[in-house]
């Protein structure tokens, strides 16, 4: 990569650990930061699909309680980076950069946990300077806790760039292949878990013939995504003008009959 990439590849890396915490723009998920690196190296089309294999991935995680999920901003950004070191980028390439993406992601755990401790003592010094009344301390001690999250993912970032391209190419290539297609074929299933996890938490009875339309219309292969993607807007507009019209019991205020919990929690507002 040249200098002016290095450069880029570590501001999306540091906003995308950002996000991790911020949440706002998106930057931490992985279809957005391989996306971004792939543009800025020069293989946009790579990246893309990158980005969205490991977000597939990615769907079924989430931080439940004291349980922390998988860092999925290291792992959409270290995928990216050792894709774009490695020189392939046909599917065999993609699928060992994916791979990676799963123990990558997990090791970030790490990081997480460290960045954490850290921001206890952070926390601490925001408190002493709250109550002193110094806003501006107050703001700086908030700025340091997001400069360490963004550093998070620059730091393994950056160690990953330094390797030699023909370190990292030969590392790849000397893999057996029974270990590159176990790592496929798990990262596959994960993707598979994830997907049907989302899919659990939306499936009801009023959606689920949009989602075997969906899915009938997704084999047609004459059909672009752009098209997929209007006849999914169309769709979703003829459900909500439908549930509008007759779905909440003739406008008498309830939704007893409903087996959509979150629609009656929608409805209410």
């Amino acid at each position: 990569m040249s200098i002016i990439s290095i450069i880029l590849v570590l501001i999306i890396a540091f906003f995308a650990g950002l996000e991790g915490i911020l949440d706002q723009f998106q930057f931490h998920q992985p279809i957005i930061s391989c996306t971004l690196i792939g543009l800025v190296t020069g293989h946009l089309t790579a990246g893309i699909i990158l980005g969205g294999t490991i977000q597939m991935m990615a769907l079924g995680w989430a931080n439940i309680g004291a349980a922390v999920a998988p860092d999925a901003a290291l792992a959409g950004v270290s995928a990216a980076i050792i894709m774009v070191q490695s020189g392939n980028f046909d599917t065999k390439g993609i699928t060992v950069a994916f791979s990676t993406a799963i123990p990558l992601s997990v090791a970030g755990l790490f990081l997480t946990m460290i960045v954490r401790t850290i921001s206890v003592g952070i926390v601490h010094g925001a408190d002493a300077e709250a109550a002193k009344g110094n806003f501006a301390g107050l703001e700086r001690f908030h700025f340091i806790a997001l400069f360490l999250q963004g550093i998070r993912i620059v730091v393994p970032a950056l160690a990953l760039i330094l390797v030699p391209t023909q370190s990292v190419q030969d590392a790849l290539n000397a893999m057996p292949a029974w270990l590159t297609d176990g790592m496929a074929i798990g990262g596959g299933m994960v993707v598979a878990v994830g997907y049907a996890l989302v899919i659990n938490m939306m499936a009801s009875r009023e959606v689920w013939p949009f989602f075997a339309i969906g899915f009938a219309l997704a084999a047609v292969t004459n059909l672009t995504l752009i098209a997929l993607g209007a006849i999914g807007l169309a769709l979703a507009l003829i459900y909500l003008n439908l549930s509008k019209m007759g779905g909440n019991g003739n406008g008498s205020g309830g939704n007893s009959g409903s087996t959509d919990p979150i629609g009656d929690i929608l409805n209410e507002y």
